[in-house]
């Protein structure tokens, strides 16, 4: 409630006191029984109608944050495309009803994929808005030109012209060349994605949070996912949401001990109790031979079924 809504509500309620007073203090005459309950009248009116107005705002807000949520649900695809030799998983729960995360999975020409993965600061509609910018610009840039570190410059630069100096993003963009396993990326502030293929390898920043600073310094790393390897992909909404110490290393202890390990080993290790942020996984998985045969033939069986 607003607070000339307060106010409002406040008044009307001394006016109804005011009356109430009036009329057990004064002679129970008639024209002043009369004035006392014009009194009183006057005040529920007032009350009424602030309430009123009040509801209907909350109406209207509640219409436009179901709207929000849908709009930002077509902004997330909703069914990734099968990678042929790979497996990939995803994971997204915002804190509200629209989040400040976004994922993106956007097929390229040439056997590539670009993975994109952001965590706008703030949280709520403005952090939806500009994830919802991101996702825009990402999609028209890889368009054009699908290398990570040119997607990087182009959303920073426009973030710093284009927002305000308190809102930015940290992001991963990585695109993976299906045939070699061979994994370009850029690390703009993000946690660090976890590369397993029989050792874990945190993937560093290459890079400050996108929209800080104009002409911004970024550098593209390049790593090879070997057959059976996988790379994980995380807002800091999983470490935050795990709590206690060292929720990276618990992380990486569930790769370490799974080999085949799946997106619902991450999402078992949250506590709700300690979840205060928007959440968004990835989990890609380069199949081997036999396993990549067995997924084949699951599909064709469920297909034929």
């Amino acid at each position: 409630m607003s607070w000339s809504s307060r106010l409002l509500t406040t008044l009307a309620f001394l006016i109804q006191l005011g009356g109430l007073v009036f009329a057990l203090i004064e002679p129970k005459t008639k024209p002043l029984m009369l004035l006392a309950l014009l009194i009183y009248m006057t005040g529920l009116f007032l009350m009424n109608g602030t309430l009123t107005s009040e509801f209907v705002r909350k109406t209207q807000l509640e219409a436009d944050q179901i709207a929000a949520e849908q709009i930002q649900q077509t902004l997330h695809p909703q069914k990734v495309e099968e990678l042929p030799g790979y497996r990939l998983e995803t994971f997204y729960k915002p804190l509200r009803s629209v989040g400040g995360d976004y994922f993106d999975v956007i097929a390229l020409p040439k056997n590539q994929t670009l993975f994109a993965v952001a965590d706008v600061s703030g949280k709520g509609m403005p952090a939806a808005l500009l994830a919802a910018n991101i996702q825009a610009l990402v999609r028209s840039i890889s368009n054009i030109t699908p290398d990570p570190l040119s997607v990087a410059n182009h959303v920073n630069n426009h973030l710093c012209r284009h927002t305000p100096p308190e809102r930015f993003a940290t992001a991963v963009f990585a695109l993976l060349s299906h045939e070699t396993g061979e994994l370009k990326y850029v690390n703009a502030g993000q946690n660090p994605p976890i590369l397993s293929s029989g050792r874990t390898t945190f993937l560093e920043s290459t890079g400050i949070p996108l929209g800080l600073v104009p002409e911004a310094q970024f550098q593209c790393q390049s790593v090879f996912l070997p057959s059976g390897g996988k790379l994980l992909v995380f807002t800091d909404g999983l470490t935050d949401g795990i709590g206690g110490q060292e929720p990276e290393e618990r992380v990486c202890e569930a790769i370490r001990n799974d080999p085949e390990i799946a997106m619902s080993s991450f999402t078992s290790l949250l506590n709700p109790k300690f979840n205060e942020d928007d959440i968004t996984i990835l989990l890609l998985t380069r199949l081997g031979r036999l396993a990549e045969s067995a997924l084949n033939a699951g599909v064709n069986q469920s297909s034929q079924s």
